[in-house]
């Protein structure tokens, strides 16, 4: 397949339903996004704002940052699909607009950190047989922050189901998170202590919470026992096989662009 270049956020999707991954990322496949990914993106880029103040020493309040929140979720710079949701916009500006300033003046002070979204050096996987996987692009929504016992990655996920009986849930958020903690040791030269969630609910009335620190990198490389996501991926890089998953949450017409033309949904 020669050299294939990938975003390094796209990652973790890779093992959801490795045939969703290889329409959108490598074949270009495309869908409009729903109502509640749009917020999420709107909730990412306010927060993101309002941490890179702080970074440039330059701190705004949560008014301050709030209409980068309203500017990006009405000027979506991706198609969005109004009619696939059970939320209105109304209601979108009201969620996200709570999110926000409960983020900015509750879970941004507990954290000290050090970049927001940052650039990623590009990072090279060798399958074999000729191919090779380039990661690029930069920490989406992710941040890096300084702790007493070294560097952490936190990840901004925001979502309906990402609090779960009182706990952040981290299923499957290992593998993107994993990424950038390999990404940003391979930029800096500076290792990891592990990454975390920061959960940002968009349903109910749970507030945001903060995972404890865990070495999604771990499951990434694997160890002397087990082998790691990277290892299963460079089997199918090198075999062209990206085998779908009809059990993967993800697996609707409202999420998959591939969904018309897969038979192994029905």
């Amino acid at each position: 397949m020669g050299t294939i270049t990938i975003r390094a956020s796209a990652w973790g999707t890779l093992f959801d339903c490795a045939m969703k991954f290889e329409g959108e990322h490598l074949l270009g496949m495309r869908k409009a996004s729903g109502l509640r990914a749009t917020l999420g993106t709107a909730v990412h880029a306010s927060t993101a704002a309002n941490d890179q103040a702080h970074l440039d020493g330059n701190p705004l309040s949560p008014d301050d940052t709030a209409g980068v929140f309203i500017d990006t979720l009405h000027n979506p710079t991706q198609d969005v699909d109004y009619s696939d949701d059970d939320l209105t916009l109304r209601e979108a500006e009201r969620i996200g607009l709570s999110l926000h300033t409960r983020y900015c003046l509750e879970i941004a002070p507990q954290f000290e950190y050090t970049a927001v979204e940052m650039k990623l050096s590009p990072f090279e996987i060798d399958c074999g047989g000729g191919t090779i996987v380039r990661l690029t692009g930069s920490m989406d929504r992710a941040r890096v922050a300084r702790r007493e016992d070294g560097i952490a990655i936190p990840d901004l996920k925001t979502g309906r189901a990402i609090i779960q009986n009182g706990q952040v849930n981290l299923k499957g958020k290992s593998a993107q998170l994993g990424t950038y903690q390999l990404l940003y040791e391979h930029t800096t030269k500076e290792p990891t202590v592990g990454g975390q969630i920061i959960a940002l609910p968009t349903a109910g009335k749970t507030a945001p919470m903060v995972s404890p620190l865990f070495d999604a990198r771990r499951v990434m490389v694997g160890t002397e026992d087990h082998r790691g996501l990277i290892q299963f991926a460079a089997a199918m890089f090198r075999s062209g096989l990206f085998p779908p998953n009809p059990q993967s949450v993800l697996c609707s017409p409202k999420y998959c662009a591939r969904w018309k033309t897969c038979m192994f949904h029905a």
